[in-house]
């Protein structure tokens, strides 16, 4: 099957242009904040509903939207098509809040309990990290009152790629302050191509006085870096994306034009300790190709999320790779001939393949196929995308990182 392309802490979220499955948020403390933060995030996203709605800001155009009735499949089940197009390598996704992997034909769960969410891989694939949700008890005070909140905590996990061992904890988003105890933010964990950065988004180590906002934990020192970058408040940052060679990592800055959301990627040089715009508004959730000279990135607009193809060093527009309105989180293959991404049908979140012709920057799109079907698939969670050196081509140089203006940093633990 195939298809042609076309007053306590600050609750901060961040601003996902893209279809959302599943918000795995805290409880707010405050009802007023929760739903005004509930409004402006609908707002800044142009209007895209919560999972259950049409996804799309009004247009889209293919068979996304509200598209004939299907029935998803249970929970526990992942539909493979049995002519899916073999591909090299491992992919990592989310359904139902649990972590699953898929090779070829095969699909296997990595992790129960329904609150896992945003899974990636290390450099070496042999470990996947996510984030768990856990309950617990908050103390915080309001109106100079000491009370006592229910809470949902996010942690960084890992657990191995293979299905051996049970997860284990990497990063705590419990804080403490003067006695009291809350929680932070965690989002979209990425680990460094070295093993030694684990990048993310958010408002640690005192939600009180940041957004979610990019940040670094060491995994030997287990210390955080904040890097003092802008941030629209209460915008924040989101969807980090380390280049294959570790030097720079892209980012969203996420803006609002009047009440739309207006995303920018941006480019952190790892070395100098820079960052600079890459893209103007309307771009996100950045995957680079295997030679870091190409990214491809969810464009948003009225019409929708498609997908798109820009250069590395300018930002420019190279390829759109979708026109439906309803695809949008990509992972570049370590291979670099094809991408994976999400896409809505009806209301049912699958993972296809778009298939590259050609050498760059002269693509042409070959064809898109699905790789799972009916399978409701976690729509905020990107997929990840893992090959093993001997199944890759011979490496080439990566472009050196451009000028970029100046931003310092701050630590914390």
């Amino acid at each position: 099957m195939t298809r042609s392309a076309a007053p306590g802490p600050r609750a901060t979220l961040p601003v996902r242009l893209g279809p959302v499955g599943r918000w795995l948020a805290p409880a707010l403390a405050i009802a007023g904040l929760l739903v005004i933060a509930l409004v402006t995030l609908d707002l800044l996203q142009g209007g895209v509903p919560f999972v259950g709605t049409r996804i799309g800001n009004g247009g889209g155009g293919g068979n996304g939207g509200a598209g004939p009735l299907q029935t998803q499949a249970p929970p526990n089940v992942v539909v493979v098509p049995p002519d899916v197009v073999s591909f090299p390598g491992t992919i990592v996704y989310a359904k139902a809040g649990n972590i699953w992997v898929q090779t070829g034909k095969q699909a296997h769960q990595l992790t129960t309990g329904g609150n896992d969410t945003m899974p990636s891989f290390s450099a070496d694939g042999k470990t996947v990290y996510f984030v768990r949700t856990v309950n617990g008890i908050g103390h915080w005070p309001a109106s100079g009152v000491l009370r006592d909140y229910q809470m949902t905590i996010p942690n960084v996990m890992q657990v191995a790629a293979d299905g051996s061992g049970d997860p284990s904890q990497v990063l705590s988003g419990k804080v403490s302050k003067s006695g009291w105890s809350w929680h932070a933010w965690i989002r979209e964990p990425v680990l460094s191509p070295d093993g030694k950065t684990l990048a993310m988004v958010s408002d640690r180590p005192d939600p009180s006085r940041s957004d979610v906002v990019l940040q670094f934990y060491d995994t030997s020192t287990k210390k955080s870096t904040v890097p003092k970058l802008p941030d629209e408040a209460p915008l924040g940052h989101q969807d980090p994306t380390w280049r294959p060679d570790g030097k720079v990592l892209l980012y969203v800055h996420n803006g609002r034009d009047g009440a739309r959301g207006a995303p920018s990627i941006y480019r952190w040089d790892a070395v100098k300790g820079k960052a600079a715009a890459l893209t103007g508004p309307g771009y996100l959730e950045p995957s680079f190709s295997p030679d870091g000279r190409y990214v491809v990135a969810t464009k948003t607009s009225s019409f929708g999320n498609d997908l798109v193809i820009l250069d590395a060093s300018t930002g420019r527009e190279l390829l759109r790779l979708t026109n439906d309105g309803t695809s949008w989180a990509p992972a570049w293959s370590p291979l670099g001939d094809s991408i994976a991404f999400l896409h809505i049908q009806g209301q049912i979140v699958d993972l296809e393949l778009v298939r590259l012709d050609g050498t760059a920057p002269s693509w042409t799109v070959k064809d898109v196929i699905p790789l799972t079907e009916v399978s409701g698939l976690d729509g905020e969670s990107r997929p990840g995308w893992f090959v093993p050196a001997d199944q890759l081509p011979a490496p080439t140089a990566t472009p050196a990182a451009s000028p970029a203006s100046s931003a310092g940093g701050s630590t914390a633990p």
